[in-house]
C-alpha cells in the first residue's frame, strides 16, 4: 500500500483469487504477439526473488538444504531444534521441527517507502512456514524482524496468518506490506534481509519446499493524478470469466461470502487462463449446489485468519503458486505500458485499485479496494478487464476508459465519496506465470523485473 493505513481499511470492497491442475501452454489470443518488450519505469521498484540452486546456496542455512533439479528449492534437512506455536485462531498449541534459510542482504536500487514480501512453496499435511523481513534503513540503524506471514497450504495444521501490531515506531506493518511510518521524513529501507523457518512435526521426515522468495521494494511519489499515456497496443487474450457475485452469501466465514471475494475470483480466473484446475477431490467439500466450486475453494485457500479476508496480495500469488509448475508474485508495475508489454506476451495481470463509482465510466460501484483481470486493449487503447464485480459469468468482461482506469490504477492518493484524502495502490499487480514460460514470455518477465 502507499500510506500507514492499515490494509483491512484500504482494501474492503470485493476481493478474488483461485485454482488450477495440470500443466499448460499459453492459450491462444485473439491477435499475434510480436514486438520487443518496453521497460519498465526507472527507479521506483526494485524486485529480488530467489529461486535457483546458487540462490538457495548462497543464503545462511540453520538446517535446511537446496535441492537441485528442474525446479529447485529449499526443504527441511535436520531441524535446528523445536518449537511451541500457538495459534491465535484455533487456540491449540503444538510442538514443530523447525529450520532456517536468511538470505544474503539485498541492497535495493530504490531506497524504499515500502516493502512487499510474496513466496512460492508447498507444505504438505504436517507442516507450514514463516516469512520474515528485517530492513536496513537509509540511516544504516535496523528494523527488528518482522512476521510477513504464517502460511500453509492447507488449513489443518495452522490458519494462516498475517500478524499485526509489529511496529518499531518508524516503519510498521500492514497484513502484507511493510511501510516506513513518515515517508516525507525521508527516512527509507535501503536494504533488507529475509528469514524462512520451515515447521514439520516432530519425528517425521515431512518438508516443506520452497521455490521463491523474495520482495517487492518501491518508493512511489505521492500522486493523486498520472500522466496520461497513448495507446500503444489492441490485443485481447481469451480469459475464463468468473463473477464474485453469484457467490454472495456462501461460506459467510471466509470474508462474508462471494461480495468480498474480488481476489480470490482474479486468480482463479488466471490460473484457469494457463490450464490449471483443482481436481474433484479437492472441491468435494463445496456444496455441490453451487456453482463454479473452484472459486470457493480459492476463497477458503487465501483467507487470512487475521485480516479476515481473502486480499492478502502474498497468500493469493502463493495459492496461484501450489498448483503444478506456476511462478506468482505480487509486485508494482509504473506504466499502461508494463501492462502491455504483458498482454502483448500472452501474460495477464490482476490489478489492485479504489475509486468512486464517478471515477470508472460503466462499473457501476465505487470501491474501496477491488481486484480485476487485466485481459487486454482495444484499438482505441482502452482497457478490456475480467472484473469479477459483476452480476453474472456473462457480465464479466468489461471496457474500460484508458485515461480513468490508469488514473484509479496508478495513484497513490485520492478523494473517497466524503472529500477525504485516502490511499490509491500505486500500481501493484499480482503476475502468475508457467515455469517454463515461451522466450518471448521470459524476455518480458524480465523486462518488468520480476524475473
Amino acid at each position: 500500500m502507499t500510506s500507514s493505513t492499515p490494509r483491512r481499511t484500504v482494501l474492503t470492497a470485493a476481493l478474488a483469487a483461485a485454482a488450477g491442475t495440470a500443466a499448460a501452454a499459453a492459450p491462444a489470443s485473439a491477435a499475434p504477439a510480436p514486438a520487443a518488450p518496453a521497460p519498465s519505469g526507472p527507479g521506483l521498484v526494485d524486485n529480488r526473488f530467489w529461486s535457483s540452486y546458487t540462490d538457495w546456496r548462497c543464503g545462511t542455512a540453520a538446517g535446511t538444504k537446496a535441492v537441485a533439479g528442474r525446479r529447485p528449492g529449499l526443504v527441511l534437512d535436520v531441524p535446528a531444534g523445536r518449537t511451541e506455536y500457538a495459534d491465535p485462531h484455533t487456540g491449540r498449541t503444538a510442538v514443530w521441527e523447525y529450520a532456517t534459510w536468511t538470505s544474503p542482504l539485498h541492497t535495493s536500487s530504490v531506497p524504499a517507502t515500502e516493502v512487499i514480501a510474496s513466496w512460492n512453496a508447498h507444505t504438505p499435511d504436517g507442516t507450514w512456514l514463516q516469512v520474515e523481513l528485517q530492513g536496513t534503513y537509509s540511516d544504516t540503524t535496523v528494523t527488528p524482524w518482522y512476521v510477513l506471514g504464517r502460511w500453509a497450504s492447507g488449513d489443518g495444521d495452522i490458519l494462516r496468518t498475517s500478524v499485526d501490531d509489529q511496529t518499531d515506531g518508524r516503519s510498521s506493518v500492514w497484513t502484507d506490506t511493510l511501510a516506513v511510518d513518515d515517508a516525507a521524513s525521508g527516512l527509507r529501507l535501503a536494504a533488507y534481509r529475509l528469514r524462512l523457518t520451515l515447521h514439520r512435526t516432530p519425528g517425521t521426515s515431512l518438508t516443506p519446499t520452497v521455490w521463491r522468495l523474495g520482495a517487492m521494494a518501491s518508493d512511489i511519489p505521492d500522486r493523486f493524478t498520472v500522466p496520461a499515456s497513448a495507446p500503444g497496443l489492441a490485443r485481447e487474450l481469451i480469459v475464463p470469466r468468473y463473477s464474485q457475485n453469484t457467490h454472495i452469501g456462501q461460506y459467510p466465514e471466509y470474508d462474508n461470502g462471494g461480495e468480498a471475494w474480488c481476489s480470490p475470483t482474479s486468480s482463479q480466473m488466471i490460473i484457469e487462463y494457463w490450464g490449471r484446475r483443482p481436481t474433484a477431490d479437492d472441491l468435494a467439500w463445496v456444496d455441490p449446489a453451487f456453482a463454479d466450486p473452484q472459486v470457493c475453494h480459492a476463497a477458503r485457500f487465501t483467507y487470512d485468519h487475521q485480516y479476515q479476508g481473502c486480499g492478502n496480495w502474498p497468500f493469493n500469488a502463493a495459492y496461484a503458486a501450489a498448483y503444478p509448475d506456476m511462478n506468482a508474485v505480487v509486485t508494482r508495475l509504473t506504466s499502461l505500458s508494463d501492462l502491455e508489454t504483458l498482454i502483448r506476451a500472452g501474460i495477464p495481470a490482476i490489478t489492485s485499485q479504489s475509486f468512486r463509482k464517478d471515477e470508472l465510466t460503466g462499473a457501476g460501484y465505487g470501491t474501496a479496494g477491488h481486484l480485476m483481470t487485466v485481459i487486454g486493449f482495444t484499438a482505441d487503447g482502452d482497457v478490456i478487464a475480467n472484473d469479477p464485480a459483476s452480476p453474472t459469468n456473462e457480465a464479466v468482461r468489461r471496457v474500460y476508459r484508458r485515461r480513468e482506469w490508469e488514473n484509479i490504477w496508478l495513484r497513490t492518493k485520492r478523494y473517497n465519496a466524503t472529500g477525504k484524502v485516502v490511499s490509491g495502490t500505486g500500481g501493484v499487480c499480482y503476475l502468475y506465470w508457467p515455469t517454463e514460460p515461451t522466450p518471448t514470455q521470459h524476455r518480458t518477465l524480465r523486462s518488468v523485473g520480476v524475473l
